[in-house]
């Protein structure tokens, strides 16, 4: 009996693969790095080849560690950042790059060479944007691809398959160019509630009347927890599986670690449940039965996740990332690995017990240094740090690490407040990703919210919540909510602590006003 699952997760540094059991139990995992060169401001590039390569990698380590057979593998599952790969019409790279090197065919999730693109986009009103919070964000790939056509037209003229990176990896798996309605409602501005689901008055909009042609584009998709197809030999050999093995839809990481989180009450009422996904950059994910548009947030996408249920995101472009990057810009702080983090963590808890409530209480932050995607949805935005002073001592930067992790909580309680002004009734916001590692964080998002938090007992929820959908993929499980009671390993719960509630309300009402006040003196 093929019991067993593969699960791969490719980031934006590196793929990796876990092995699962039916009953949700990671048997193994691995991880191989991938490379990213950024050969101007703005511009993040991936070599798929490379990607590949390190998803075959870490598949077979991870199936060496768990010790068992390929013949016990009924499905393996992609789920990857919304990177758009391009290849010609013998499936060789085109280059996106500047540089002209082809074995760049990838443009980054985080790549924002598009903004251009994606403001024009934005300011057509078609009613695509009904389905995309009313904005598009350069992150998604109708904007990139404008910005290829115009800008590289001879990869335009070569390309014959432009993926979403999930897409690009089932393709590579089976040889099929079907394509995963997770990707293509969520980035590509694919309508699955119609039919036509592409539509061209848009794309004429865009400049791109020849990019179904172009793409590869099918008009229908592969529901989550759908197969794609059995594994191709050559792909088998590549992974050290055998064709035996189902490859199921791809999905958005994100969205598949929204799956992951949430598995275990996907037959209760998950509209009163959001998974907040947070490692790098955040996502907030919830769905409903009810399409409920909201400006700012992503969607509502119909079935990118669980049929039946459309899916809204909200996101907040740079957290972890933001942290890294202010241990990194202040004068006492570095490379910012695991154990400066930790050190971090460590002095700001010993000087929060000495100075109590005053600790570093003028010092405050605006974290949109990559750009706001909620619930202002303008990736022209900056960030802003107000009451900074002369010391550069280890302490000073404990203190702007601190009043960071305080403004990264407030931003999630700004997404939850807008999608509940948009009808989202939130009770439990479900946490997983690097944060959960972060107990400053975590502190805070109990604190600051005021919802019930709920921590996954997994060490990536991501990775699981591809994992069900193999098992879905591969007739392990009946349905990706039987997955999903299957599979879930069930909790553990934060409590905030409600004495705190007022000086946090003050820190979110100083912290709407610091919007209020980089808007007056941006229109000055």
């Amino acid at each position: 009996m093929r019991q067993n699952l593969v699960a791969v997760d490719v980031g934006t540094a590196s793929a990796r693969a876990g092995i699962f059991d039916a009953s949700g139990r990671l048997l193994a995992r691995a991880t191989h790095p991938i490379i990213m060169q950024r050969p101007r401001e703005n511009h993040a590039e991936h070599d798929s080849g490379d990607i590949w390569n390190a998803v075959c990698t870490a598949v077979k380590a991870a199936l060496a560690d768990a010790g068992i057979l390929p013949q016990s593998i009924g499905a393996i599952g992609f789920d990857a950042t919304c990177s758009l790969v391009i290849r010609d019409h013998e499936g060789e790279p085109v280059s996106v790059s500047v540089t002209g090197e082809d074995r760049f065919d990838t443009i980054v999730w985080l790549d924002h060479r598009a903004i251009k693109e994606a403001d024009r986009l934005t300011g057509s009103g078609h009613r695509v944007l009904d389905f995309a919070g009313n904005s598009v964000s350069p992150e998604m790939q109708m904007p990139k691809l404008m910005w290829l056509k115009n800008h590289l037209p001879e990869s335009w003229a070569r390309m014959s398959f432009a993926f979403d990176l999930a897409d690009f990896l089932t393709w590579k798996a089976t040889g099929s160019a079907r394509r995963s309605n997770c990707t293509q409602t969520a980035k590509w501005n694919f309508l699955a509630q119609e039919n036509p689901g592409w539509q061209a008055d848009y794309l004429a909009i865009a400049g791109l009347e020849d990019l179904k042609a172009r793409a590869g584009l099918p008009e229908t998709t592969v529901m989550p927890g759908g197969a794609i197809g059995p594994l191709s030999a050559q792909a088998a050999g590549e992974l050290g599986l055998d064709t035996g093995c189902q490859v199921a839809a791809g999905m958005i990481d994100a969205y598949a670690g929204a799956l992951g989180a949430l598995g275990g009450c996907l037959s209760d009422d998950v509209g009163k449940h959001v998974a907040l996904i947070a490692g790098t950059s955040s996502c907030l994910v919830a769905m409903s039965e009810q399409p409920m548009p909201g400006h700012s947030l992503w969607g509502p996408y119909w079935q990118a996740v669980l049929p039946g249920h459309w899916l809204v995101e909200g996101g907040q472009s740079a957290t972890g990332a933001l942290l890294d990057h202010i241990v990194r810009m202040h004068a006492a702080g570095g490379e910012p690995d695991t154990a400066l983090h930790a050190r971090i963590v460590t002095r700001v808890t010993e000087l929060r017990a000495v100075e109590g409530a005053s600790f570093a209480e003028r010092l405050h932050v605006l974290p949109d240094f990559h750009g706001n995607r909620s619930p202002h949805a303008d990736p022209h935005a900056v960030g802003v740090i107000s009451g900074l002073t002369l010391d550069t001592s280890f302490d000073s930067l404990c203190r702007l690490y601190w009043r960071t992790a305080v403004a990264i909580a407030l931003g999630a309680r700004h997404v939850l407040d807008a999608m509940q002004c948009f009808g989202y009734d939130v009770e439990t916001l479900h946490v997983t990703g690097g944060h959960v590692k972060n107990p400053l964080l975590m502190e805070l998002y109990a604190d600051v919210t005021g919802k019930r938090i709920v921590v996954p007992a997994t060490a990536d929820a991501v990775l699981l919540g591809t994992a069900m959908t193999a098992a879905t993929a591969g007739g392990v499980h009946q349905s990706l909510a039987d997955a999903g009671a299957a599979m879930y390993p069930g909790n553990a719960e934060i409590s905030g602590n409600p004495a705190l509630a007022p000086a946090y309300e003050r820190d979110y009402q100083r912290f709407l006003a610091m919007y209020r006040h980089r808007q007056e003196l941006e229109s000055l």
